[in-house]
């Protein structure tokens, strides 16, 4: 569900490819060919009729539109699967044996999913590193083979402590590294084009998710959750060998290496560590109050977030008796997200400045309703509008969020903001739904689960509508001590610093 925030770091990735083809030419000391990586020779660093660097230009389309496929693929493929944990939630169990009557099954189980959502998230600052070091194709090539293997061997246990590993760190850390190359590449093929690459990526990712969830119940019923475990392994199979059409343009350097290597040689080894520690993990954006209280709003929300994706499809069954059909529930969940997505991103685009973090405030707290609403419904087609409208709220919270980031930071601090936002949600991600299992077992019915579901959200909705507030007040005590809008000037920071797909070399152009 995250595959929205895409157009932020792609659009970041091109303008680092941009710095870095005009440095190239500027230096001197290697040609295109020498300055390659994995094989190929940079593009775009050609000479203008003045002998200046041009700057580099996408090819906006052509093979391009290749990297938007295997792009679609893989998220289309990584969140279908985590979003449709709720069908696997019910085979584990079945699995397991209910004549077990183990009172603590419901929450033993729920960490599987759990732990491979939040692994996603808390991956991601570290994934950015590795996109920078050795390159968009190898990274995520490398994550698709851990999804691979962390699938195929969950097939070959039946144990919930071992499924811990293979399933929710193995898949979960595989999968970050497979999406958030795909987040970057296309900034390499795509900048006047940009909006439309992400747009099909996001629509036709919709078209893996959306029915993934029928899919698996059929499937699962015919050959049992070892095989449909093997079955999904191969989706993370073919991501490998598409992963192989990430083509960089302009690929990551090591040059940064040597940059500062005399610099650095007069130093302890303390001294070189923390430098090189500066180097990849820039503080700098909370130092802005707004942003620690956006993050702290955001990362307070998906406390119960999760919830309803793993729980649903158990509970109507236990509650309504409905097993043929409960497959709707995710896919009506997958498809009103990629509604809203289109929906709250062409909305943004028409408020000003700030003001558009009241659509998250209001994705929120719309979220955190109907998720209390749940236990109130007394059909299996309550439950249906109900789902409509958390995948609805879903598609606009995340739209919004690299919008929102921009208006807050800055757009030279945009990526580490959002890298450092995902980092934060991980642990609330992943301990929501162990804990609204925790109440399943405790009270014998969902009710209780759902009940504490709702309330993070509204909580996290009341402290993001405070944001814009103390922005003004901020932007006007500013005002009136120096006189100079501090808050719309944001401080210069290199993109090489901050942005995933370019090398830190950058920072002394």
């Amino acid at each position: 569900m995250w595959d929205r925030l895409r157009g932020s770091r792609a659009a970041g990735g091109g303008r680092s490819a941009a710095a870095m083809a005009q440095r190239g030419e500027e230096g001197g000391e290697r040609g295109p060919a020498e300055e390659g990586g994995e094989g190929e020779p940079r593009a775009g660093a050609e000479r203008g009729p003045s002998g200046a660097a041009a700057p580099f230009q996408p090819p906006e389309g052509g093979f391009g539109w290749v990297v938007v496929f295997a792009a679609a693929w893989c998220n289309g493929s990584i969140f279908g699967i985590h979003n449709s944990f709720g069908i696997i939630y019910t085979m584990l169990q079945s699995d397991l044996g209910e004549d077990e009557k183990d009172p603590t099954l419901e929450f033993k189980t729920a960490w599987v999913g759990s732990l491979a959502m939040g692994m996603i998230f808390f991956c991601s600052p570290i994934v950015s590193i590795f996109t920078d070091r050795i390159g968009c194709r190898t990274t995520a090539a490398l994550g698709a083979a851990i999804a691979f293997i962390g699938l195929l061997s969950s097939s070959f246990t039946k144990s919930l402590e071992v499924r811990y590993f293979t399933y929710g760190i193995l898949f979960g850390c595989g999968s970050s590294f497979a999406f958030q190359p795909s987040l970057v590449i296309l900034g390499h093929y795509f900048k006047r084009r940009l909006g439309l690459a992400n747009g099909i990526v996001a629509g036709s990712s919709c078209l893996i998710s959306v029915p993934l969830p029928f899919f698996l119940k059929m499937v699962g019923k015919a050959i049992g959750l070892a095989h449909t475990f093997q079955v999904l392994s191969a989706l993370m199979l073919i991501q490998i060998f598409l992963s192989m059409t990430y083509r960089p343009l302009l690929p990551p350097s090591c040059d940064s290496q040597h940059d500062g290597q005399d610099k650095l040689g007069s130093r302890s080894v303390r001294q070189q560590c923390w430098a090189q520690m500066r180097k990849y993990f820039n503080l700098r954006v909370f130092r802005r109050k707004t942003y620690r209280i956006w993050a702290f709003g955001i990362a307070t929300a998906v406390l119960g977030y999760f919830v309803p994706y793993m729980h649903l499809v158990k509970y109507v069954e236990k509650e309504f008796g409905e097993t043929k059909n409960d497959w709707i529930l995710p896919v009506c969940l997958g498809g009103m997200s990629g509604l809203g997505r289109l929906i709250s991103g062409r909305t943004g685009d028409c408020i000003p400045g700030l003001k558009k973090i009241y659509l998250q405030v209001a994705s929120f707290v719309l979220f955190g309703i109907m998720c209390m609403m749940i236990p109130q419904c007394r059909g299996f087609e309550g439950v249906i509008v109900i789902c409509l409208f958390l995948g609805l709220c879903d598609g606009c919270f995340t739209t919004i969020m690299a919008p929102v980031a921009f208006e807050l930071v800055g757009p030279m601090q945009a990526s580490q903001a959002i890298g450092y936002l995902m980092g934060l949600m991980a642990v609330p991600m992943t301990a929501g739904t162990p804990i609204a299992g925790y109440f399943n077992d405790y009270f014998q019915n969902y009710h209780a689960g759902f009940y504490f579901a709702g309330v993070p959200p509204i909580i996290g909705g009341l402290v993001l509508s405070v944001v814009p507030l103390v922005h003004q007040r901020m932007l006007q005590k500013q005002r009136l001590d120096s006189g100079k809008d501090k808050m719309l000037t944001p401080e210069a920071v290199v993109n090489g610093e901050l942005l995933p797909g370019c090398p830190a070399s950058e920072a002394h152009m």
